[in-house]
């Protein structure tokens, strides 16, 4: 029902926020991620968000990027794992990291999250694999510009992690081509 807000950042209490579009103050939860890269109080802000209506509660939940919100949307279709958890995960690692989790597979990153024990983690790689791994990495790299976001799924397709890859991107030019922009990366990978 509603998909996006944009207006102004009125209050910051983790893990709620609440945003003002012309005069209506939405209550909106957000993961760690999200709340770490908001602006102050006072200045305007955009949210995808994910509407909850249960018979006791209407929650608005609110997502920095799409691939945030997609990852968000996988999670909760999980048997015995609801908005809070999802939330949890999300706030405790990257979508990029998620979906490195699920395709190589490792019950250790899922555990280290608080709320996430062994059986849920083992649930959740079992659940998510195939549907988080490849679409969520290409989401999470379209977010960053189309460029830029073949330069990383290049260096990951490499072997290089997550990391490395964004640490080599901030280094690029903004304007710079794919063919160039991973020749550029390389070399300084390779220092």
């Amino acid at each position: 029902m509603i998909g996006k807000l944009t207006g102004i950042l009125s209050d910051k209490n983790p893990p709620e926020v609440i945003v003002d579009c012309h005069g209506v103050g939405y209550e909106v939860n957000v993961p760690m991620s999200t709340f770490y890269n908001l602006p102050a109080a006072g200045e305007k802000v955009s949210l995808v968000t994910h509407f909850v209506v249960r018979e006791d509660a209407q929650i608005l939940y609110g997502f920095a990027t799409l691939a945030e919100r997609e990852a968000f949307r996988q999670l909760i279709k999980i048997s015995g794992v609801g908005p809070r958890t999802a939330l949890s995960v999300l706030s405790g690692m990257s979508v990029a990291d998620l979906a490195q989790a699920i395709s190589t597979q490792e019950v250790g990153r899922l555990v280290k999250v608080p709320g996430i024990g062994k059986k849920t983690a083992e649930r959740l790689l079992l659940e998510l694999k195939g549907k988080l791994g490849g679409d969520i990495g290409g989401l999470f790299a379209q977010g960053a510009g189309d460029a830029q976001g073949d330069i990383q799924q290049a260096l990951l397709a490499l072997g290089y992690n997550d990391k490395e890859a964004a640490a080599a991107l901030k280094l690029l030019p903004a304007d710079v081509g794919v063919s160039e922009g991973i020749k550029l990366a390389l070399k300084s990978l390779t220092k």
